[in-house]
C-alpha cells in the first residue's frame, strides 16, 4: 500500500515541485538513505521503526538512514496508536533455553485440577499456584522446593505450562499448521506468521501441543510503535473510526479528532442487535436468515470472532445447502479472491475480523481480480505465459466489467450487502470497521447483530440482568429480543471494557516511559561515539571512576591496617598493569606494619599510575597501527561493550517487570518500584561498561593490517566467549561497579551472548586480537503489518539456519524426546530413594 500510494499521490506531489520515494522492504541501506532524503517519504511504520532501531546497532556512519523525526501522517491511526500501541518492533537474537523442560511441564500440567492444584483469573489472564500444586509438582520432579534458589527457573516453565493450557485456546487464539504453532491476531483474526509469544510462553504451547519445539529469541534492540512514533516533532493521521477514542488520542498524544463528511450520502441501514438466551439459538436463527437473503440474492458478509465459530457456521451452511466462502486465518492465502467475490449475487462469506479494515467489497465483486481468476483458469499466467495472458487480458476485463455492472445493479435492487455480525466486540471500533464493510460510496446495504447471553461480553458485564429479564417473561430460547434496553447494556458494556482497556493502556505507557527514557540516553551516547566524537576525555572520566570504585570498594571500613592491599593490587593488575608497589606506597615494614596512608592519598597515586600506564599504552597503539589508532580503538571498543551491556540491560528489566506486580503485596506501588529499581539497574549497566571498557582498552592484544582494498568486512569489535570481561574475578566487590543483585524472586539474568558488528569500512588499520570477529547473527525482525498481521524479516544467515534445520527435524525430534525422558526417570529415581 505504501508504494501504491505513493505512485497514485507522487504525481500530485510532484506536480508541486515536491520529491517523493518509497521505503521497501529489501532496500540496501544506499537506497533507504536517499529515500529518507526525499521531502516526502512513504513506508509502512515496521520499516520506519526497523530502520531506526537499526541506526542505533550500527557500526558505521556509512550505515546510517534516517535523518531526524520531523512529521508524521499515519494512515489507520486508531490501529497504530491505539490496537497496536504495545506491540513492539522487536530485532532478536537466538538465546540458549533448554526444551526438556517445557515437555516435562507439559506432561505435568494435565495432572493439575484448577481450584484444586490452582486458580484462574480469565478477565486479567493470570494464574496462581496453590500449595496442594507445588507438592504435585515437586512430586513429579522429584525435588524438595521448587521455590529455592536452585529451582527458580522452574517456576516459570510451571506458570507458562498452566496458562497453555487454560488461557491459550488451539483455534482461537492459536492454530497449528505443519507442526507449527502460529498465533492468531485478536483483533483482526489473521494468522501472524513469524511472530512468536515471549517469555518461554510459544515453547509451553508447543511443548502442549506436541510440536517441534523452537529455540527462545532473546532481543536485541526494541521500541512500542507508541514510542516511536512520539519521536515526531508533529504527529497527524487519519482513519474512519476514531470518534469513540477521541478522549485517548487527545490524552496520551494530544491530537484532536475532526470528523469529515462522506463523500456521498450514507444509506445503510444498521438494524437494532437481536438477543437469544443461548448460543446455539443465535446461531440457529443467524443460518436462517442467511438462506433467506441467499434465496433472494442478497450478498451477505458474516462476522465472526474465531476460527473455532466460522467453522462451526460454515458446517451449518454445508447441511443446508448453502455456496459460501469462508475468510479466516487457515484460508488468508485467498483473502483478495474472497473477498473480490463476496459482493456477487447472492455470494455467502463467513469471515473473521480479519475483513474488516483495509478491504472495500465491491458490489457485484472486483472486476479486475474476477478478470485475472477467469484467465487463470484458462492456463494463462502473467509470470508462465506473459504475453498470452497481456493480449487476453483487455477482452477479459470487459466482458467481467459488463457482468459485474449487470450484478451490480441487481445486488442494489436487493438491498445491497447485508452484513451481520455475531458477537459484540470489546471495542466499539471493531463493531464500527464491520459495518462499515456495507453502505460505502453511497450504496445501499444493511447490517445487524446477533447476540447470545453465552457471548464473552455479555458473560462480563451486565448478562445476569438480561437473563433474569428474559426468563421472568418467560421467553422460548428461539425468541429473541430486541429493545433499547439490550442496546444500552451493550453500550455501557462496551464502554466499561474501553475505559478498562484505556487505563491498561495508560499504566503500560508510565512503564514504558522508564526504558524509553533509558534509550534515549543511551542511543544519544551511541550516536555521539558513531560520529566521532572525541573519546579522549570520556575515557579519562571512566577511569578515574572505576579506579575510584576499586579503591572504596577495598577501603571502605576500618583504617589502613585493616585493608586487604594485597587483594586490590591482584584486581587492578588485571584491570591494568600497575606501575607502583603497594608496600612502599603504605610505607609497610619487614613487620607487615602499614604507615600512615589515607584514603584519597591512596586513590590519587593509583589515578596517577593508571594515567600514566594509559598514556604508555597509547603511544603503543598509534605505533602499531599509526596516528590516532587509540581514538579508533576507544570508539570501537566503547561501541562493542554499549551495545552488549544494553542488551544485557533489556534482559534484567523483562525479568524485573514480570515480577513488580508482587510489590503491590508489601503496600508498595509497583510503579514507584519499577522506576526506582530500573534506575539503579540502569546505573549498574554504566558502572558496568565503564569497567568492562577499561579493562579492555589496557589489554586488548592490537596489530595493524592491511588496509583494505574496496568496502572492509566487519571492523567491529566482539567479545569472545571466553573474554566476556577482562577483569579478574579476584578483585573485590566494590558496590559502585558491581550490577545490581536479583531482587525479590526474580532470578538473576543471565549474561547475554555478544551482539552482531555490522560491517564497515576500517578507518584505521587495526585488529584487536583479544576481541574475535562476529560471524553475522541469525536476527529476526518482528512487528504489526498494515493489514493487522505481522510482518517478520530474517537476515540471510537466519534463513539459511532455517532451512538447514529442516533437513535434520527427524533427528532434533528425537533428540528432544530423549532430552524429555530424562528428569522423568531422576524424578522416579529420587522419589525412590
Amino acid at each position: 500500500l505504501a508504494k501504491r500510494d505513493s505512485e497514485w499521490m507522487g504525481r500530485v506531489h510532484r506536480f508541486l515541485g515536491l520529491s517523493v520515494d518509497v521505503i521497501l522492504s529489501g532496500m540496501t541501506p544506499v537506497e533507504r538513505r536517499a529515500a529518507y532524503a526525499a521531502d516526502i517519504t512513504y513506508g509502512t511504520n515496521n520499516e520506519f521503526g526497523f530502520d531506526y532501531l537499526r541506526d542505533n546497532m550500527t557500526h558505521s556512519l556509512d550505515d546510517l538512514v534516517q535523518r531526524g523525526h520531523n512529521f508524521a501522517v499515519v494512515d489507520e491511526v486508531d490501529s497504530i496508536l491505539i490496537d497496536e500501541a504495545r506491540t513492539p518492533l522487536i530485532i532478536s537474537g537466538p538465546a540458549d533455553a533448554s526444551s526438556k523442560w517445557y515437555g516435562e511441564f507439559a506432561r505435568i500440567a494435565p495432572m493439575l485440577k484448577v481450584d484444586t492444584h490452582y486458580e484462574v483469573d480469565i478477565r486479567k489472564r493470570t494464574i496462581g499456584v496453590h500449595e496442594a500444586g507445588v507438592e504435585l509438582v515437586e512430586d513429579q520432579l522429584g525435588i524438595d522446593n521448587l521455590y529455592e534458589a536452585a529451582n527458580s527457573p522452574l517456576v516459570n516453565y510451571l506458570n507458562n505450562a498452566i496458562k497453555a493450557k487454560e488461557l491459550y485456546t488451539k483455534d482461537k487464539d492459536y492454530i497449528v499448521r505443519d507442526g507449527e504453532v502460529i498465533i492468531v491476531d485478536e483483533f483482526t483474526g489473521r494468522i501472524l506468521v513469524g511472530r512468536r509469544y515471549n517469555e518461554g510462553m510459544h515453547q509451553a504451547i508447543e511443548a502442549k501441543e506436541k510440536v517441534e519445539i523452537k529455540a527462545e529469541n532473546q532481543t536485541l534492540a526494541t521500541i512500542t510503535l507508541q514510542n516511536y512514533f512520539r519521536l515526531y516533532d508533529k504527529l497527524s493521521g487519519m482513519t474512519g473510526t476514531a470518534e469513540t477514542e477521541a478522549a485517548e488520542l487527545h490524552q496520551i498524544y494530544g491530537l484532536g479528532v475532526i470528523p469529515i463528511p462522506t463523500n456521498r450520502p450514507m444509506v445503510r441501514v444498521d438494524n437494532g442487535d437481536l438477543i437469544y438466551k443461548t448460543e446455539e439459538a443465535k446461531f440457529d436463527a443467524v443460518v436462517d436468515d442467511v438462506v433467506e437473503r441467499h434465496e433472494k440474492g442478497q450478498p451477505v458478509l458474516i462476522g465472526t470472532t474465531s476460527v473455532e465459530r466460522s467453522e462451526y457456521l460454515s458446517k451449518q451452511f454445508t447441511k443446508r445447502g448453502v455456496a459460501h466462502n469462508v475468510l479466516n486465518a487457515k484460508f488468508h492465502e485467498q483473502e483478495a479472491t474472497i473477498i473480490a467475490e463476496a459482493g456477487r449475487q447472492g455470494a455467502v462469506t463467513v469471515a473473521t475480523n480479519m475483513a474488516g479494515r483495509g478491504t472495500d467489497v465491491v458490489l457485484g465483486g472486483n472486476p479486475d481480480i474476477l478478470a485475472d481468476l477467469k484467465l487463470r483458469k484458462q492456463g494463462l499466467d502473467p509470470v508462465e505465459t506473459p504475453e498470452e495472458y497481456e493480449a487476453a487480458w483487455e477482452p477479459a476485463l470487459e466482458e467481467v466489467k459488463a457482468q459485474v455492472k449487470a450484478d451490480a445493479d441487481t445486488v442494489r435492487e436487493a438491498g445491497g450487502l447485508y452484513v451481520l455480525g455475531t458477537e459484540r466486540h470489546d471495542s466499539r471500533r471493531i463493531d464500527n470497521q464491520l459495518r462499515g464493510r456495507s453502505g460505502r460510496q453511497g450504496d445501499p446495504g444493511e447490517s445487524r447483530f446477533y447476540l447470545s447471553l453465552g457471548d464473552e461480553l455479555m458473560r462480563r458485564f451486565n448478562g445476569g440482568a438480561l437473563e433474569s429479564i428474559m426468563t421472568r417473561l418467560n421467553l422460548p430460547d428461539d425468541v429473541p429480543i430486541e429493545a433499547k434496553m439490550v442496546s444500552k447494556a451493550i453500550k455501557s458494556a462496551q464502554t466499561q471494557v474501553e475505559q478498562q482497556n484505556f487505563e491498561i493502556r495508560k499504566n503500560v505507557l508510565k512503564y514504558d516511559e522508564v526504558m524509553n527514557q533509558q534509550r534515549t540516553v543511551i542511543y544519544e551516547e551511541r550516536r555521539r561515539i558513531l560520529e566521532g566524537a572525541d573519546m579522549e576525555g570520556q575515557v579519562e572520566g571512566m577511569i578515574t571512576d572505576v579506579i575510584t570504585a576499586y579503591v572504596d570498594g577495598a577501603t571502605s571500613e576500618g583504617y589502613v591496617e585493616d585493608w586487604d592491599l594485597e587483594q586490590l593490587w591482584t584486581a587492578l593488575k588485571t584491570l591494568y598493569p600497575v606501575g607502583i608497589d603497594h608496600k612502599v606506597l603504605s610505607g609497610e615494614n619487614e613487620d607487615g606494619e602499614k604507615g600512615d596512608l589515607s584514603r584519597d592519598e591512596l586513590r590519587e597515586a593509583l589515578l596517577e599510575d593508571a594515567r600514566s600506564a594509559y598514556a604508555a599504552r597509547e603511544a603503543e597503539i598509534d605505533g602499531i597501527a599509526g596516528e590516532n589508532g587509540m581514538r579508533e580503538l576507544e570508539r570501537r571498543v566503547l561501541l562493542s561493550v554499549l551495545d552488549r551491556k544494553w542488551r544485557e540491560h533489556l534482559y534484567e528489566m523483562d525479568y524485573l517487570k514480570e515480577g513488580i506486580g508482587l510489590r503491590a503485596m508489601a503496600q508498595r506501588d509497583p510503579l514507584v518500584e519499577y522506576q526506582r529499581e530500573g534506575y539503579d539497574m540502569f546505573q549498574g549497566m554504566l558502572d558496568g561498561l565503564k569497567e568492562e571498557s577499561v579493562g579492555f582498552l589496557f589489554n586488548l592484544q592490537v596489530e595493524a593490517t592491511p588496509a583494505p582494498a574496496g568496502p572492509a568486512a566487519s571492523a567491529g569489535l566482539a567479545v569472545a566467549p571466553g573474554l566476556a570481561s577482562p577483569v579478574g574475578s579476584g578483585r573485590p566487590a566494590p558496590a559502585a561497579t558491581s550490577a545490581p543483585a536479583a531482587t525479590g524472586d526474580r532470578p538473576a539474568a543471565k549474561a547475554a551472548p555478544a551482539p552482531a558488528a555490522p560491517a564497515q569500512a576500517a578507518p584505521t588499520a587495526l585488529r584487536a586480537k583479544g576481541l574475535d570477529e562476529r560471524d553475522e547473527q541469525r536476527l529476526t525482525f518482528s512487528g504489526p503489518a498494515e493489514g493487522g498481521g505481522t510482518a517478520v524479516q530474517r537476515s540471510d544467515a537466519a534463513a539459511s539456519a532455517e532451512s538447514a534445520a529442516e533437513g535434520t527435524r527427524r533427528e532434533r525430534r528425537e533428540a528432544a524426546r530423549a532430552q524429555n525422558k530424562a528428569p522423568k526417570k531422576s524424578a522416579r529415581s529420587k522419589r525412590k530413594k
